[in-house]
């Protein structure tokens, strides 16, 4: 006998010891060495703990040929590969592998069925899928708990959620990995609430949930909205005192924001020991997206201060708050932390970016991102369209629809929103029925009555009356109070106090707890000098408790934001505001400005409604702007409510007298005042 095919059994047991234990796949390959010399590389039980050794490195190549260079391979063998290719994703080598097993006729006995199962969901391959189905049965391993989850995975996993349901309700028995398998594949078809029945179902059973099964589950309530049903998971997880992760704690966040409950969102969000970079983006997103973009800068700050890098979420969240208070600065030093290319190469982000720019006022920046950008689809151009004509470039935003098409990008409904939303900015009433006909006749469109609120929009402040409201019952929707409210606003530049009555009514059908129909229907009579009538509105919003959304404007100016209210005096810098105000005022007079005191609703003295108008929110945060500026520097301002028609006038001779641009977004519009002229054409 060969001194190589002899081996002490205390060689062969330091052998076995070390296949475990090795380190690097060099030593495992010392080790087969070894094996060779020693005459063993034939025994299976040794072959089986390298091959399981060498497949934990990944070393997929070799262990294929360790395989293959053993003479009588057996079952265990072939489970052993099976379960490593799954594991390192070699799907398609693994059927290949199962194939090569039913050929030499081997029992599939102990056959590890569910990890065949998973190559089949993932390599896409249902019809070998179906045909395991039938070789479990006929192996009698349709009492396997194992092989039938894998079945219920696979069906689930191809949108098959009926077949799944029967390989469910064949199950003898059901672990908490069948029933997220099951609901998971509900989920996946899109069957939100089913899902979250059967989730309720499997407690109810008893069966306790584990922490991924509850993020599923939570997901599906984030879906369709269910915050009941989130809030009995959470209260569940409280009771049976599972430890609550971060997977789930995010969730709840998630979905306490996309419900508008900001504050619960932030209780939960509070409570968590630990924030990944996920939480901290839904909840920074979550404020942006509820109206509140003071707190998510303030909470992206915080989040800095943590040392957490912002990724694409947290920054586009930030990017929206900036946008929403106007704050360009901070905007832009925001933008800075990401490197320049990500945006560019990045959709959403490139997205965000221009957003931010367009409704800073600072269109130019935008467009500027927009044309570097790699890559452009639908959004990026409506977001490009739509900025351009809010901004007052109504013929540029022309221009970039004319270049959907040669990039092959079909336009939406919301592509035409804007163009028709630049139309009404322009007065272009032509430009705009031409747009609004298109919809449907060129593009074969359905129109929303976002489309049609623009149309009667831009008719009305056109003067064309008869036409919008023609086009109101013509509708083939019932009209809401989008179109009221675009008809109201024609009716109040054109002082027809008749129609307007009865647009108030129904408005105020629609919207019975609108303060703000009451205060335009007071306005009106204002103007017209029905002061009797105007205080009857104002004693009916009184009776009924009603309150008139307050106007607040803000100013950045060196990364902080600044708010007023009407008259504010809380500001810290105020008498220097409201003494430049008055220095204004004077100059304003002797240029022979007179204040347009007939949108004020009160009947009192003139003196004393020019004394209301000229403390309007806006102004004090143009005053502020001015005094803390250079020369040269645009004064940006945004109002949560329209400008008035007296505040528009006075913002045209204070950018004559200061030689400033002054820029003013409104809940409507851009309005750019350069030189004692306004961008809109007074067209407001």
């Amino acid at each position: 006998m060969s001194i190589a095919t002899v081996s002490s059994p205390s060689k062969l047991h330091q052998i076995k010891t070390l296949i475990p234990l090795a380190s690097t796949a060099n030593h495992l390959k010392q080790i087969h060495a070894s094996l060779i010399h020693h005459g063993h590389h034939h025994d299976t039980y040794l072959v089986n703990l390298l091959l399981k050794r060498t497949l934990s490195f990944r070393e997929n190549n070799y262990s294929s040929l360790l395989f293959s260079h053993t003479q009588f391979p057996n079952i265990f063998l072939y489970n052993t590969l099976v379960n490593g290719f799954v594991n390192n994703n070699l799907f398609r080598e693994t059927l290949d592998l199962f194939i090569s097993v039913r050929k030499h006729g081997l029992s599939l006995y102990g056959f590890t069925f569910p990890f065949v199962l998973k190559a089949c969901t993932r390599s896409k391959n249902l019809n070998l899928g179906i045909e395991l189905h039938s070789l479990v049965v006929k192996c009698g391993f349709n009492l396997d708990v194992g092989a039938m989850t894998s079945l219920l995975s696979l069906y689930s996993g191809f949108g098959r959620v009926d077949d799944a349901r029967k390989v469910f309700d064949e199950m003898p028995e059901r672990t908490i990995v069948s029933w997220t398998a099951f609901f998971s594949g509900c989920i996946a078809s899109g069957k939100y609430s089913d899902a979250i029945g059967l989730f309720k179902k499997m407690v109810g059973l008893g069966v306790r949930p584990d922490s991924y099964s509850v993020v599923r589950v939570l997901s599906a309530c984030v879906q369709v909205g269910d915050l009941d049903s989130a809030e009995w998971i959470a209260n569940l997880v409280e009771e049976i005192e599972m430890q609550k992760n971060s997977y789930v704690n995010t969730t709840l966040v998630n979905l306490y924001a996309k419900r508008g409950k900001m504050e619960k969102a932030r209780c939960v969000f509070d409570s968590m020991v630990e924030k990944d970079i996920v939480t901290w983006s839904t909840m920074i997103q979550g404020y942006a997206s509820n109206s509140l973009p003071k707190e998510g800068v303030e909470l992206f700050h915080q989040m800095l201060k943590e040392n957490l890098k912002p990724d694409q979420y947290s920054i586009v969240g930030f990017l929206s708050s900036c946008a929403s208070l106007g704050a360009l600065d901070l905007g832009e030093w925001g933008s800075g932390l990401i490197d320049r290319d990500e945006f560019l190469n990045n959709l959403v982000m490139g997205n965000a970016l221009i957003d931010m720019y367009a409704k800073c006022g600072d269109v130019a920046r935008g467009f500027q991102v927009f044309k570097d950008m790699k890559e452009k689809d639908r959004v990026i151009m409506n977001t490009v369209i739509t900025g351009l004509a809010k901004n007052g470039h109504v013929k540029l935003s022309f221009a970039v629809f004319g270049q959907t098409e040669k990039l092959g990008i079909s336009p939406d409904g919301y592509t035409f929103l804007g163009l028709l939303c630049g139309c009404v900015h322009a007065g272009l009433v032509q430009d705009g029925l031409r747009f609004f006909n298109s919809i449907s006749s060129v593009y074969s469109l359905k129109r929303t009555v976002e489309h049609y609120g623009c149309m009667v929009d831009l008719w009305g402040r056109a003067g064309q009356l008869g036409d919008a409201y023609r086009l109101i019952c013509n509708m083939p929707m019932k009209p809401n109070a989008i179109i009221w409210g675009a008809l109201l606003t024609g009716c109040r530049l054109v002082k027809e106090t008749r129609l307007a009555e009865r647009v108030l009514k129904e408005l105020i059908a629609l919207e019975p707890w609108n303060a703000g129909n009451y205060v335009q229907l007071s306005n009106i009579y204002s103007v017209n000098g029905r002061w009797d009538e105007a205080a009857e509105v104002r004693a009916e919003m009184n009776k009924k408790g009603m309150k008139k959304l307050p106007g607040w404007s803000w100013i950045e100016l060196e990364g902080k934001v600044h708010e007023f209210l009407a008259d504010d005096k809380s500001h810290p810098l105020s008498e220097k505001i409201y003494a430049k105000l008055e220095d204004l005022g004077n100059e304003m007079r002797l240029m022979g400005f007179v204040p347009t005191t007939e949108c004020v609703m009160f009947d009192v003295e003139e003196e004393e409604k020019e004394t209301v108008l000229g403390y309007h929110s806006e102004k004090l945060a143009v005053a502020l702007g001015l005094i803390s500026t250079g020369d040269g520097e645009v004064i940006r301002v945004v109002k949560n409510l329209r400008v008035c028609g007296d505040c528009h006038q006075a913002m045209k001779l204070i950018s004559k007298i200061t030689r400033r641009e002054i820029v003013v977004r409104d809940n409507n519009r851009f309005h750019c005042f350069t030189n004692g002229s306004c961008s809109c054409n007074d067209y407001w």
